[in-house]
């Protein structure tokens, strides 16, 4: 119960944390030395078109994650330890080997663009998704999954209605985990040509620390507002009675 008023709360809180947090950004944003070309790369059109990028990278491969992730993990968490530890061989890797090292990877096999940037997120943001899965699904009192079948439900129908139920505010804890890692991660597609805001950051190294500011602050606010909207579709999904 304490659990579930916190997370109400935090839901109510988030956003005026997020509007405090830019306000605060416009005064130290006000602080900081720039160019005159500002201007080129700060302007409403490029700075629009560089988050719409940035949200379709991050949308993509986010819905590949949890496309991918809840079946497996469900599907592992059904299974023995042979086929565990493979899968979680390999994304334990995605996790292990930097961020960079897998995009210039997946660059050397196809090239620019888009497609190498989103298996990269893809493969970085589906440990937590699989190991909260795995660890929902498990953590499920046998006591509720031996009443379901005694009412006379298949497994099928006990998994559907009864573990994954159980099991939600788990999976969607390592979904929203995976939504925040994607969204800081999605800037280093800029360096294969993916685009978004990472244009913005790289721009302004060795430019301006407003055009470096403004990009990291909106990177910052895109994962804190990802965070939100996935507590909200929780909120919808998981039922009250196992919200936790």
């Amino acid at each position: 119960m304490i659990r579930m008023t916190v997370s109400r709360a935090r839901s109510l809180y988030l956003p005026i944390a997020v509007v405090l947090g830019i306000a605060l950004s416009v005064a130290v944003f006000q602080t900081l030395k720039g160019q005159a070309t500002d201007g080129e790369v700060l302007n409403r059109e490029l700075l629009t078109d560089y988050t719409l990028r940035h949200l379709v990278l991050v949308g993509l491969s986010f819905l590949a994650v949890a496309a991918i992730g809840v079946p497996l993990g469900v599907a592992l968490a059904k299974t023995g330890r042979w086929l565990r530890v493979p899968v979680f061989l390999v994304a334990n890797l995605g996790q292990a080997v930097p961020s960079v090292g897998i995009l210039v990877l997946f660059y050397a096999w196809f090239g620019l663009g888009l497609q190498p940037t989103l298996l990269a997120l893809a493969l970085y943001g589906l440990l937590p998704v699989l190991r909260n899965t795995l660890v929902g699904v498990q953590s499920v009192d046998p006591a509720a999954v031996e009443a379901a079948q005694g009412m006379g439900m298949s497994r099928r129908q006990s998994l559907w209605r009864v573990e994954l139920p159980l099991a939600s505010p788990v999976i969607f804890a390592g979904l929203r985990t995976s939504l925040v890692l994607i969204v800081g991660t999605a800037t280093l597609g800029s360096f294969v040509g993916a685009g978004g805001l990472g244009i913005v950051i790289n721009s302004g190294i060795n430019q301006s620390d407003r055009i470096v500011f403004v990009g990291a602050v909106m990177v910052a606010t895109l994962a804190l507002l990802a965070d939100w909207a996935l507590s909200l579709v929780e909120r919808v999904v998981v039922p009250s009675r196992f919200a936790q």
